[in-house]
């Protein structure tokens, strides 16, 4: 018993040194938490979802899930073949094209009006805080920071390792005009070296006027953060972008809930969604989606297109790599709302609603 304790209190020791580490960011402090703690969402210490939000579906346990994690993973987590992808040269897009391209799992790069948008950008080639733990497929990394044009506006939905990837942020920092997040994300962009006066921090159902006509709009997600022990004390969100003639809507990570339906409402129509379609279980429903509820909120935000994402270069659930994909393919041919599903770099003309993908997936093991 003696030596059983001694090993756990030194893997405790441990692990405390190790989270002192800058990639792990910093919570919110000072005028920043003031400002947090004035927030209709900040409740009993922490940012609250619409509705309640389990951490865990009833009837599992977090010991049973990191089990099956850990010790029965299902087959083809990852795929055995590389992930195709087309090298896009980025800095000779016309700035008159409205243009997206997608680098993997939710991190995209977008120009609308002449203005350029990233998205979680996650360069690294992990998903986690621990080197090696969770690593890209073979394939999804052909693009690094050094291909990317100089950056008006870097959005980030929330704190997680897998949007918010620090290595990525370091290198983006003299690239990056303007930094948009949820309260108290800035906390990390500070603690890494970032300049207070390009960061803006909102809550739910804001707005911020951009250049060239742009309206970048904050609404709900139902979700967490957090990048240690402590959850919950920066906001996640997510983004609508409008301009005289587009609205574009940036799920984040979500469950499946009313805010949907609110936003649909709210905002009559989308030229495109983007929404969370991988990584889920049964066990942790509330914060992600599954196919039939991406189709469902597609539906309900009245999408043009959907695209669906958080996919194609983590494993981070149970189910095999290609799964997500294939059930909302199949799904989706009761709904038939148009899927955007294009390989890893390739040009997404959001001019074109007719434009066609291929389901690039059904090639590989």
């Amino acid at each position: 018993m003696i030596i059983l304790f001694s090993v756990i209190l030194l893997l405790a020791v441990a692990a405390i040194f190790y989270i002192r580490q800058a990639k792990f960011g910093k919570a919110p402090s000072g005028k920043r938490l003031e400002q947090i703690q004035k927030s209709p969402n900040y409740k009993n210490g922490k940012f609250q979802n619409i509705h309640f939000t389990p951490t865990l579906t009833k009837g599992y346990s977090m010991s049973g899930v990191l089990y099956k994690f850990l010790f029965k993973k299902s087959p083809r987590l990852r795929p055995t073949d590389s992930i195709p992808s087309i090298k896009t040269d980025l800095l000779k897009i016309p700035t008159d094209s409205n243009v997206l391209v997608w680098f993997g799992h939710s991190s995209y790069f977008m120009q609308l009006n002449g203005k350029r948008f990233l998205i979680d950008p996650v360069f690294s080639g992990n998903a986690s805080p621990i080197p090696n733990s969770n690593t890209s497929f073979k394939g999804s990394d052909i693009y690094t920071v050094n291909d990317l044009p100089e950056i008006d506006y870097l959005l980030i939905t929330h704190d997680h390792y897998d949007h918010l990837d620090y290595e990525t942020i370091l290198q983006l920092k003299n690239k990056t005009n303007l930094v948009i997040c949820g309260l108290g994300v800035g906390e990390h962009f500070e603690h890494w070296g970032y300049d207070a006066k390009k960061i803006i921090e909102k809550d739910w159902n804001e707005t911020v006027s951009l250049e060239h006509d742009i309206r970048l709009h904050t609404a709900p997600a139902r979700h967490f953060s957090g990048r240690s022990f402590t959850r919950d004390n920066t906001l996640w969100l997510s983004y609508i972008i409008e301009t005289p003639n587009k609205k574009i809507y940036v799920g984040g990570d979500s469950g499946y809930d009313t805010h949907f339906a609110d936003i649909g409402k709210k905002f009559e129509a989308f030229d495109l969604v983007i929404l969370d379609n991988g990584q889920y279980h049964e066990a942790w429903r509330a914060i992600h989606m599954f196919p039939e509820d991406v189709l469902k909120a597609a539906n309900e935000l009245n999408a043009k297109c959907l695209f669906p994402v958080h996919s194609s270069k983590f494993a981070l659930a149970l189910h095999a790599w290609d799964t997500s994909l294939n059930e909302i393919s199949e799904k989706n041919k009761t709904a038939q709302i148009p899927l955007v599903t294009p390989v890893i770099g390739e040009l997404v003309d959001l001019n074109n609603t007719n434009q066609e993908f291929k389901q690039w997936w059904k090639e590989l093991k």
